[in-house]
């Protein structure tokens, strides 16, 4: 990585500061615990009470940091609690996805009632959405969320999560699964890993792609 590319991270992320509650929560707790120790060394009473709280916000935040990040691997999901947001589920029955004449696997799904294109990218950690096409969802930026950057055909960009209530194509229903909001995606949805690892299995044959997940999914009876 060149001096540049670490600039332009570090830039990045900086700028990114005033627009994470978590990051900005961060360094509050920081700044607190250096203050607390500069009344230490001046012997001010409230100083190691100050210093305490610092370590124990600090502790916290690496606690929800750790969680979050749990859910992107659903290996990690059973051995931690969901933090109140919704569990991650992927049911349904087996579905076919033809390759298209580009040479990749495109789909026609519904995320929270509203229909759009997605490229079946299995190089991408998580499910990715347009800010356009996340606002006519109804997504919303989760509050506390953890400020990611994904990889563009412009380069990284700064990116948020939020949950889908459902997205659903073919015989296939996703609920509660973290999305990412990419402002620079363009017009380009994605279905990435944080969806397909938690089907029971998917494979390619010839030009199909076969998605089977795990159960089926519940259908109601007529009333």
């Amino acid at each position: 990585m060149t001096i540049q590319n670490l600039w332009n991270n570090a830039a990045s992320a900086i700028s990114a500061i005033p627009r994470s509650e978590l990051l900005m929560l961060a360094l509050g707790a920081m700044l607190a615990g250096w203050i607390g120790a500069l009344m230490i060394r001046r012997r001010v009473p409230l100083g190691r009470w100050l210093r305490a709280a610092s370590t124990i916000v600090l502790a916290g935040i690496l606690v929800t940091v750790i969680l979050q990040l749990s859910r992107f691997d659903p290996r990690l999901e059973v051995a931690v609690p969901q933090l109140g947001l919704p569990e991650q589920v992927v049911e349904g029955g087996e579905t076919r996805i033809p390759m298209a004449p580009d040479g990749h696997f495109w789909l026609r799904a519904e995320l929270n009632g509203v229909p759009a294109n997605f490229l079946v990218d299995t190089g991408a950690t998580l499910t990715a959405v347009s800010s356009d096409f996340a606002v006519d969802a109804g997504l919303q930026p989760r509050r506390g969320g953890l400020p990611i950057r994904i990889g563009t055909a412009n380069g990284p960009v700064d990116a948020q999560i939020a949950t889908a209530d459902e997205l659903r194509f073919g015989n296939v229903s996703a609920r509660g699964l973290d999305v990412v909001i990419a402002p620079s995606l363009g017009e380009t949805n994605v279905v990435g890993m944080n969806l397909l690892s938690r089907l029971a299995s998917w494979r390619v044959e010839g030009d199909m792609m076969i998605l089977v997940p795990r159960e089926p999914q519940p259908t109601l009876d007529p009333q």
